[in-house]
């Protein structure tokens, strides 16, 4: 880690962060973010060192996200924001997740024969649900935030005005999506050259999307759900197959949720709330965990602990999670001991359990990208936040005139019961397609809190958020700095299919062994995964340690 004017830093790829170069005045408590992105990065700073707070500064790491990491986030997306309110010692989640469309349906993906077209589903406008974003942009400033959103959307349209270069991972990622990033004129014109990629360094300036957030910044949630905005959203939706209306537009809302609390030997865990099955799912394991004995376990069964835990939980989010404004979710019976128990009930220390010999999911009867931030400021306020528009580039569709880069999210709704989505996720009629209904998410913004340290942390990575944020929590627990935690080499299993897979580094062959003699099939990852950005905080003396994930090009500040 190196020191200049005051501030820390901690980057993971080369980019330069210009603006956290700026001399920083002195003050009597450090401030930290840690984002996906050295510019989001600096604009947070900046807020901060401005005399913003950190729900100022989650606008504007929010808004910079969205023109420079189209390929993980954006306005035409949405997701969840946990909050702690230092002032009155509160953290309420923020759920701006996007809503089906009041023309959807649930057999809106399935074809004649009744089978599920993928392509519906993930690419053009019919796979877009109502975006969030920038009613919580509005949410933030009015409730918990100092500053007007002219204010914190202001470096966003700089860099959507001026352009930014775009990197190696921009090139993978756009890559991965070309087919479909080259369907739309509107979207080829901003993200690719000649319907080709273009090369590193090449500069994306984004004029539609700056006048966007110019909208946002004078005219709040109404410059984007009403008025000129809305419609030529809407026009570009319908003239492109999609189902939006005006009126799915102006009826959005985010909501404010109690997020899930639980407790794990002497940490306190607070995370996201349906419909993020992140805190639910999270809650089973630890009350596994500490059924099993956890912390005392050797080596070979702390893991096979760890997948028989994962495999039982992700069991459960398949047949029972979804929107709890529309379905019935027994949660506190599933967080509780009682029921970690019964889920162990068939556990073997000695044999891995078939996923098939778990209680068969109930039938009906009738991603991945991501991103995430971490901000602490001065005063203690914390915002752990994961927001999506699904695949890499979404839905691949620009809404013409708007530069606003649409979402693929309606493909985290069950299709039809019992066929995985694009993540290999099942779903049951909990998580049903039905009219302004949120899709169930993995997305998992967590604080943890011991007596002596506190972990602010999350990360993209579609089904596997949850067993990554898991792995950094018990590394938390051990001990670790942030960026350890944020290295740590991660697996993963989430019941079907029925194998552990796992990043390159992230078992000597003897525990490949151990696992296999157990039964477990292993199903080694050929890229390594997840984008964490974590900050771990000194309860006592309040002093910050911030890390992004060195796997990709994410940065994280500290400064004081």
């Amino acid at each position: 880690m190196t020191r200049r004017d005051g501030i820390a830093l901690r980057f993971s790829g080369g980019l330069l962060l210009c603006l956290l170069l700026l001399a920083v005045p002195a003050r009597a408590a450090q401030f930290a973010v840690a984002s996906a992105h050295p510019l989001a990065t600096g604009a947070g700073i900046e807020i901060l060192r401005d005399g913003g707070n950190a729900f100022d500064a989650a606008i504007a790491v929010t808004a910079v996200l969205a023109v420079v990491e189209p390929y993980s986030s954006g306005l035409g997306g949405g997701g969840f924001y946990l909050l702690h309110d230092a002032t009155r010692d509160r953290q309420v989640m923020l759920d701006a997740r996007e809503r089906a469309p009041l023309r959807g349906h649930r057999d809106m993906y399935l074809d004649a024969q009744g089978e599920v077209v993928s392509d519906w589903s993930m690419n053009g406008a019919l796979a877009a649900g109502i975006p969030g974003i920038p009613a919580a942009f509005e949410h933030l400033a009015r409730h918990y935030g100092k500053f007007p959103l002219e204010r914190s959307l202001a470096r966003a349209i700089e860099h959507a005005d001026d352009g930014f270069e775009i990197e190696d991972y921009y090139r993978r990622m756009a890559g991965f999506r070309h087919e479909v990033l080259k369907r739309y004129r509107s979207t080829r014109a901003i993200f690719l050259r000649d319907g080709e990629l273009p090369p590193s360094g090449t500069v994306i300036r984004q004029p539609d999307l700056a006048a966007t957030l110019r909208a946002i910044a004078r005219d709040g949630r109404d410059g984007f759900y009403r008025g000129p905005v809305a419609a030529k959203l809407v026009d570009a939706v319908r003239a492109n197959g999609g189902i939006w209306t005006l009126q799915d537009l102006n009826q959005y809302q985010v909501v404010e949720r109690e997020p899930v609390r639980f407790r794990y030997r002497n940490a306190d865990i607070v995370a996201a709330s349906l419909p993020s099955s992140g805190g639910v799912v999270l809650a089973e394991i630890f009350n596994m965990l500490d059924e099993l004995g956890h912390h005392k376990a050797g080596k070979v069964e702390r893991v096979h602990q760890l997948v028989e835990a994962m495999r039982r939980a992700y069991r459960d989010r398949a047949e029972y999670l979804g929107d709890t404004d529309y379905v019935d979710v027994p949660v506190d019976l599933l967080t509780s001991r009682a029921h970690a128990r019964s889920l162990l009930r068939n556990y073997s220390a000695t044999r891995a359990t078939p996923s098939t010999e778990l209680r068969a999911i109930a039938a009906a009867s009738g991603g991945s990208d991501t991103t995430h931030f971490s901000i602490v400021d001065a005063v203690g306020n914390r915002v752990a936040a994961t927001l999506s528009i699904n695949y890499p580039f979404g839905s691949g569709l620009v809404a013409d005139g708007t530069g606003v880069l649409l979402n693929d999210e309606m493909d985290d709704f069950s299709a039809s019961p019992g066929v995985p989505n694009a993540y290999g996720l099942l779903g049951s009629d909990a998580n049903a397609i039905e009219p302004g209904k949120r899709m169930l998410s993995s997305m998992t913004p967590a604080f943890v809190r011991t007596p002596a340290r506190t972990l602010v942390s999350g990360t993209p990575g579609g089904s596997r958020i949850i067993t990554m944020q898991l792995l950094a929590m018990l590394e938390f627990l051990r001990g670790a700095d942030a960026a350890t935690i944020v290295a740590r080499p991660r697996f993963h299993h989430q019941y079907f299919p029925d194998a552990i897979s796992h990043e390159d580094n992230a078992f000597e062959q003897a525990m490949i062994d151990a696992l296999e003699k157990l039964g477990h099939e292993l199903k080694p990852m050929s890229y390594r995964y997840g984008n964490m950005h974590a900050i771990v905080i000194d309860n006592a003396s309040g002093r910050l340690d911030a890390a992004s994930d060195p796997r990709v090009i994410g940065a994280a500040a500290v400064a004081e």
